[in-house]
């Protein structure tokens, strides 16, 4: 039996006062579980010698997640969170070693759905082995969110040596990615109901970390890293094209998609270079590591389906441009607008 006797979120739960801090105590201290994070001290505070220990640069990011729905075929608001910080530091190259979580509850939410949540933080945490040491808690009236905003932070370590940027693509580079595309987007589409469509769909949310250090290990001169995220690979691709000056040509029937993405897709009227993903990252590398780079992310779980989809150029600097199924080529520009809000 839970010690927070209330079913649902009142405003009593932000005051700052005991109220809250059963809350905090009964949901996240019980799902969190570390020294670190059990003090209920204003701050956790980290031994730097425990740091320097994994590299030479600390990596520091912070985003904040309002899906919806709260839950969708593989995962939830939790572990959109988990996964999404974790990704960002992994994309410099960094080990993930500490989280935050501050959340914004709205007056009314059942306390069972806040539990579950925090459970899918807890076990998106452990598979990547972070710790989450640090937090809020907000409660604001009815009506004034809608159920639960998540902000994560997350501080990692760079090891000596490693160098990725989106200014370090030159030509002659190939544009791999470690799967299909696009599936996040479509389980969210289909998880709100607001279309006749069906499909075995989940979201490829996941932590990307250890497969980044397989592909560091196996040739550590890769040049660019990024998660394809809100805008897509296509939104990726523009940023690298623009920050080194170079052009970037992909191959559309290179491109890995499922038979579902592509016919809710096409049904739709959506693009699928433009649909988030949770797991997935593009990687620009020089051509003598391709194959090394490959043969690792292959031999990863989160990377069993890497592909090459197309390479840098020196023409159109800035450009990225797709060669279609039937032999011409168009523009892939930014994504104006966007295609389904609420992703992430």
């Amino acid at each position: 039996m839970n010690a927070v006797v209330e079913e649902r979120i009142n405003l009593s739960h932000g005051s700052g006062g005991r109220a809250m801090r059963r809350l905090i105590e009964e949901v996240f201290v019980r799902a969190f579980d570390n020294p670190a994070l059990n003090s209920l001290e204003d701050q956790a505070t980290i031994v730097l010698a425990d740091l320097a220990a994994f590299g030479d640069r600390l990596a520091f990011t912070t985003d904040s997640y309002v899906v919806d729905p709260l839950f969708f075929p593989g995962g939830d608001i939790g572990t959109l969170a988990v996964a999404g910080t974790i990704n960002d530091l992994a994309m410099s190259g960094a080990r993930p070693l500490f989280l935050s979580c501050a959340v914004v509850l709205e007056e009314g939410l059942p306390v069972a759905t806040l539990h579950r949540v925090a459970a899918s933080m807890t076990r998106m945490a452990d598979r990547a082995g972070v710790k989450i040491v640090t937090g809020d808690t907000k409660v604001v009236e009815r009506g004034a969110a809608d159920k639960m905003f998540v902000n994560t932070a997350g501080i990692g370590m760079v090891p000596t040596g490693v160098s990725l940027s989106a200014k370090q693509a030159r030509p002659g580079d190939a544009v791999i990615v470690n799967g299909v595309l696009g599936d996040h987007g479509t389980a969210i589409l289909i998880a709100r109901n607001q279309l006749a469509l069906q499909a075995d769909i989940e979201s490829d949310c996941q932590p990307l970390d250890r497969l980044v250090a397989a592909m560091l290990a196996a040739y550590p001169n890769i040049r660019c890293l990024r998660d394809a995220t809100r805008g897509g690979v296509a939104t990726v691709l523009n940023e690298f094209a623009q920050s080194s000056n170079v052009g970037i040509r992909i191959t559309e029937r290179d491109v890995p998609l499922r038979e579902e993405v592509k016919g809710a897709c096409e049904i739709l009227g959506l693009d699928p270079l433009y649909l988030a993903n949770e797991g997935k990252l593009v990687a620009i590398v020089p051509q003598d590591g391709v194959d090394a780079v490959l043969s690792a992310m292959r031999a990863h779980p989160s990377g069993v389906g890497a592909a090459i989809i197309g390479e840098v150029t020196a023409n159109r600097p800035g450009m990225v441009t797709m060669q279609t199924i039937f032999g011409g080529e168009r523009i892939v520009d930014m994504l104006v607008g966007e295609q389904l809000p609420r992703i992430c």
